[in-house]
């Protein structure tokens, strides 16, 4: 018992580091690896991605349970969450808010009743600009692949929960296999790209990507 309390005494500045920034990481600011394509091309296999965890939230460091609403996630948003359905943390971005309308009908997002526009950015990569109200961005579509998931009919959308979806639009598994997210399940908002590794490439860093902005 001496002994550990020596080695406490020890490194007392070290240990009290660590523990701020523990609480720091828990509740204000942390960083995701993201190992899939289901954000293609916004976000690319390898990606370390800032999450801002008092854009919503102030929360209660080490759980996910929020003492204070700061703001609510807004339509394009790319949001990081704990996806019960899922069992895994997930990274998509909002579509549906509350109360909102929601429809796709051969990969045309409708919204309250509004189809989205949609302009063709790159045919070599097949991305598109899906021009979402007030924010636009880019998504990755297959015009020669079809999917279970390229239609569905209008839902409404519950309070307090959003519907989200990849920016890979045929390649990601969201709210058209998982549901809707509820409120409570999201940590917080994604940011930028705080470093870059490409696994296809003994995962050498991307330095085109360092800082890179997500919104």
């Amino acid at each position: 018992m001496n002994k550990l309390k020596n080695i406490i005494k020890e490194n007392r500045g070290f240990i009290i580091f660590l523990l701020l920034m523990s609480v720091f990481r828990s509740a204000v600011a942390d960083y995701n690896s993201v190992p899939t394509g289901s954000m293609l091309p916004t976000i690319v296999p390898g990606d370390q991605i800032t999450i801002d965890k008092l854009a919503y939230d102030i929360k209660v460091p080490f759980i996910n349970h929020s003492l204070v609403r700061l703001d609510e996630p807004k339509r394009g948003d790319i949001v990081v969450f704990e996806s019960e359905s899922a069992g895994m943390r997930m990274v998509k971005r909002v579509i549906g808010l509350p109360g909102d309308r929601i429809a796709m009908v051969n990969n045309t997002v409708i919204i309250n009743g509004e189809p989205l526009s949609y302009q063709l950015s790159n045919q070599q990569s097949n991305t598109m600009q899906e021009l979402l109200p007030q924010r636009t961005h880019a998504i990755l579509f297959e015009q020669q692949q079809s999917s279970d998931y390229d239609s569905f009919p209008e839902v409404v959308v519950p309070q307090d929960q959003y519907l989200v979806l990849g920016d890979n639009r045929q390649n990601s598994a969201d709210s058209r296999r998982h549901g809707f997210i509820p409120r409570a399940e999201i940590i917080g908002r994604a940011n930028k790209v705080l470093l870059s590794f490409d696994y296809d490439a003994n995962y050498l860093p991307r330095t085109d990507r360092v800082y890179k902005p997500l919104i």
